[in-house]
């Protein structure tokens, strides 16, 4: 099929931005990162690239929510507020969203030159005194407030622990899978020019709580989670092959943008068909390869994203990645980084030094919300034949058509039921705060349930790996305003 130059997206420069205060040193805030992030893929791509911008596309930032992003870009960049189109929300997928909308800008001939950035100067906020994430009990409904599971650290185990039972495996070989994961996410990161914690760890290391990795929901650790004090930045060049051609690119500094995919779930945490492999995600893998005619074994690489350890376990499955691989280039969110909605700019920056020096093919995924938002894209050092922007990435309806009925859910039904899954949160010194159960009902119902911090028998039984909970009849009652679990 022939094709347009000037109608061919292309990746030209990438740049990424660590800032590391010490002591009393004030941090960059977030623009302040973006704009050296700007700068970094400017000169990457050899200078003047900025001047001819007529695109930005910016990921969301909460560090410094009183900052207006596009009126400040606009006025440090001299380019027209119109002309700087920040997301609608901060997501984990979101930069691979808008580097297809780059791309579709591109083949629609909008623009002849555009740019993605992003950045999170949450360590500069954090020493300031302001929260992580203040807004997850607001936003949260009365049932997830009321048992406590308003933080990502408090809903992705439930994921974990529910895919675990179902794979057969025992709590001892489930860690052990994330353990050798993580590990080798450690040993990119310490050759990752972009990483923000360069440093090998052993498995061992990262799933054996210790003073240095204590535990967090179970079962994760410190080491398993995304690592948000971070203030890092990082952005993306596109333009045509053509442009890229005109200017001098050298042909093996040229990435060229495959099709990419788009699929999700309900917005709402509890509101899931099942705790294993969604819907949205299966698709936006499987309809990526589809709709770049290729299969597993055309990739050479490959960055699926790992704010806990269930995201990329399900993820290479459903990929049919070898568990022997690394499913990152560039470290993670625990040892990459994870600057909220922003990681997979810098994973995108990996992505293209990585095809650069070597060749071949890579594969983004981007997750984000409770395991919500999914899009996936393709990356080559060659040409991808038959691709052509723009591209319609929406597969929801494919999404929604294979994904099961939605339990409606409760905390008014007692009696005994069988664990559908469950998780145990910690305090900051290591012990259980409280621990959370989902139970089913023969008649389709979820049943939401807390686990008293005292009760040491059940949190033991949810923990301890002697046996497996999920599946196991375990008894609510009533207490209070509460609905309490007991194992059996």
């Amino acid at each position: 099929m022939s094709r347009d130059p000037s109608r061919i997206p292309v990746i030209v420069g990438v740049g990424e931005v660590n800032d590391r205060p010490l002591g009393d040193q004030a941090g960059q805030d977030s623009v302040q990162l973006m704009l050296g992030a700007l700068a970094a893929a400017n000169a990457d791509a050899g200078g003047g690239w900025m001047e001819r911008c007529a695109r930005i596309f910016v990921v969301p930032q909460l560090s410094f929510s009183e900052i207006d992003v596009p009126a400040a870009l606009a006025g440090a960049t001299g380019m027209a507020l119109g002309d700087i189109r920040q997301a609608d929300v901060p997501s984990g997928d979101t930069p691979v969203r808008l580097l297809n909308d780059a791309a579709n800008a591109i083949g629609a001939g909008e623009v002849a030159v555009c740019a993605i950035v992003g950045a999170e100067a949450m360590r500069t906020a954090l020493r300031s005194g302001k929260p992580l994430f203040p807004n997850a009990a607001k936003s949260a409904p009365a049932l997830r407030r009321r048992y406590g599971l308003l933080q990502p650290s408090e809903i992705y185990p439930l994921y974990e622990n529910a895919s675990r039972a179902e794979l057969g495996q025992s709590l001892a070989e489930g860690q052990a899978e994330t353990g050798a994961i993580w590990s080798r996410m450690s040993a990119v990161a310490a050759q990752s020019e972009g990483a923000w914690l360069r440093q090998s760890k052993q498995p061992d290391e990262i799933i054996v709580p210790s003073v240095d990795n204590r535990p967090i929901a179970f079962p994760y650790t410190k080491l398993m989670i995304a690592n948000a004090s971070v203030n890092q930045g990082a952005a993306v060049i596109v333009t045509s092959l053509a442009v890229a051609r005109q200017a001098g690119i050298a042909e093996d500094r040229i990435v060229h943008i495959g099709a990419g995919t788009a699929a999700h779930e309900p917005h709402e945490a509890m509101d899931r068909a099942g705790w294993t492999t969604p819907a949205g995600m299966q698709t936006a893998i499987e309809e990526t390869l589809v709709r770049n005619h290729i299969g597993v074994a055309d990739l050479d690489h490959v960055e699926l994203y790992s704010c806990f350890p269930c995201v990329p376990k399900m993820a290479r499955r459903v990929l049919g990645w070898p568990a022997d691989r690394p499913v990152t280039v560039h470290g993670g969110l625990t040892f990459g980084g994870g600057p909220v909605a922003n990681y997979m700019s810098h994973a995108i920056a990996a992505m293209v030094r990585k095809l650069r020096h070597g060749g071949g093919t890579g594969f983004l995924f981007g997750n984000g919300g409770f395991c919500e938002h999914n899009h996936c894209i393709v990356l080559s050092a060659s040409p991808l034949p038959d691709i052509a922007f723009p591209q319609d990435y929406d597969a929801q309806s494919i999404a929604d058509a294979r994904r099961g009925p939605i339990p409606p859910l409760t905390d008014m039904r007692e009696g005994q039921f069988p664990v559908e899954t469950y998780t145990v949160v910690y305090d900051r010194n290591g012990a259980a705060q409280y621990g959370i159960v989902l139970s089913r009902t023969d008649d389709g119902a979820r049943i939401i349930a807390k686990v008293a911090p005292d009760d040491a028998r059940s949190l033991a039984f949810l923990t301890d790996g002697k046996a497996e909970p999920v599946g196991q009849l375990g008894h609510n009652a009533r207490a209070g305003d509460a609905l309490i679990w007991t194992a059996p």
